[in-house]
Parts: structure tokens; C-alpha cells; sequence
């Protein structure tokens, strides 16, 4: 039995709405706790103080909803310490476990059985100075247990996407997703975009946000 606890903002059964899993059915754990201002954040709410919980109250409570993958987001995730065993705990339980960063802190210390999925924070976020950029050659090392998510906002921030991508390396090697700021950028446009530059990256949209009403939570 482990007695560690972890803050937790909310447990809840949703539809994935983004990642190379965008639409299977999935149990999110979202811990509390962020701090890094990004301009577009959606889940502000996850700042607030979130409720402590053991570790293995979490992983009862997630698999309960007997989802073919659970998530652990925030918020930042990896800015509780107590992260890293509840991912290894939710694996030791068979989970398809999934961890969604931010990309301001190193992923190496994640239980190499979790699918990592790392923000790169383009300009209009006001942070993407805080890209961890050892996250890259981590990637590279191992390109099937991680991808990458870039949200624009603009053309400025699609052409600063595609320039990063291409001179980190990242073409042809890892799964890239972009994806717009919902409200602030029509995807019609990214999609022109990506097939004008010929750019073979994956297109999403946030679609439990399609589904339901964009500032429901619990979705």
C-alpha cells in the first residue's frame, strides 16, 4: 500500500479529445498545480488548490472507469514529485498510460512503459522561452514512446512550428501533432497551411470541444 499523496484538481471519464489517441474513450487524472502563465491555457481551473489524495486511491478511482487508456495532465503533472510512482503504479495495474506535459520540465525520469505527449509552446503563448529543450534528444532516442503537440494561433506561430520542427530534427522521427487555439484561429487555415508546405505532420482538433460546450469541465 503506498501513502504518498498527490494533489488532485479531477478524476473523470471522458472522450480523448487530442494526441494519436483522439477518440477512444479514456479516464483523466488531472493534477493540480502550474504556474507557467501560457497565454492559451484552457485549464486555469487547475491551478486552484486540488484535493489530496494516496496514490492508490487515484488508481482505484481511475480504473473504474475501465477505459482503454488513462491520462495523467494538469495543470503541469511533473511539478508533483509523487507523479512519476502513481504512472508506474497505473502501469504495474496493465493501464495504457498516457502523461501530457506542458514541456517546461525533463521527461527522463517517466516510467518508460507511459506514452509521453510534450507541448512545444510556440511564441503566442508567452512562454515559449520555457521549452525544455532536453526533451528533444530524449525524443530522438526513443521516438515510439513519445510525441509532440504544437498549438498556433497564427501564421507566425505555424511558420516558427515548422522551422523548429525542422531544425531540431523532429521530421520523419516522432509523431507530430498541430492543432489551433480554439476560438482564436480557424483550422481551415492550418490545414491550408500544412498542405501548402507539403508539412507531413498530423492535423487535430480538440474534440471534446466539438462534442461539448468548450468551458464544461469534467470533459
Amino acid at each position: 500500500m503506498t501513502t504518498a499523496t498527490i494533489s488532485i484538481s479531477e478524476i473523470f471519464h471522458s472522450i480523448q479529445g487530442e494526441s494519436s489517441f483522439a477518440g477512444w474513450p479514456c479516464a483523466f487524472v488531472r493534477l493540480a498545480g502550474c504556474g507557467h502563465g501560457c497565454n492559451y491555457c484552457d485549464t486555469t481551473y487547475a491551478e486552484e488548490a486540488g484535493t489530496a489524495m494516496t496514490i492508490d486511491e487515484v488508481v482505484r478511482r481511475a480504473l473504474t472507469f475501465d477505459a482503454p487508456i488513462v491520462e495523467v495532465t494538469g495543470g503541469e503533472p511533473l511539478l508533483q514529485p509523487e507523479v512519476y510512482p502513481l504512472l508506474s503504479a497505473l502501469c504495474d495495474k496493465g493501464a495504457k498510460v498516457l502523461l501530457e506535459t506542458g514541456g517546461f520540465l525533463p521527461v527522463n525520469r517517466v516510467d518508460p512503459r507511459v506514452h509521453t505527449i510534450i507541448d512545444i509552446k510556440t511564441p503566442s503563448s508567452g512562454v515559449a522561452e520555457q521549452n525544455c529543450m532536453d526533451n528533444i534528444p530524449l525524443a530522438l532516442a526513443s521516438p515510439k514512446r513519445f510525441e509532440f503537440k504544437i498549438v498556433v494561433a497564427s501564421e507566425e506561430d505555424y511558420l516558427w512550428a515548422r522551422d523548429f520542427i525542422t531544425k531540431q530534427g523532429l521530421l520523419g522521427k516522432c509523431t507530430l501533432i498541430f492543432g489551433t487555439v480554439f476560438g482564436q484561429l480557424e483550422p481551415r487555415l492550418l490545414a491550408e497551411w500544412i498542405l501548402r508546405d507539403r508539412l507531413p505532420v498530423r492535423m487535430q482538433l480538440q474534440l471534446h470541444k466539438y462534442i461539448w460546450n468548450p468551458e464544461t469541465r469534467g470533459v
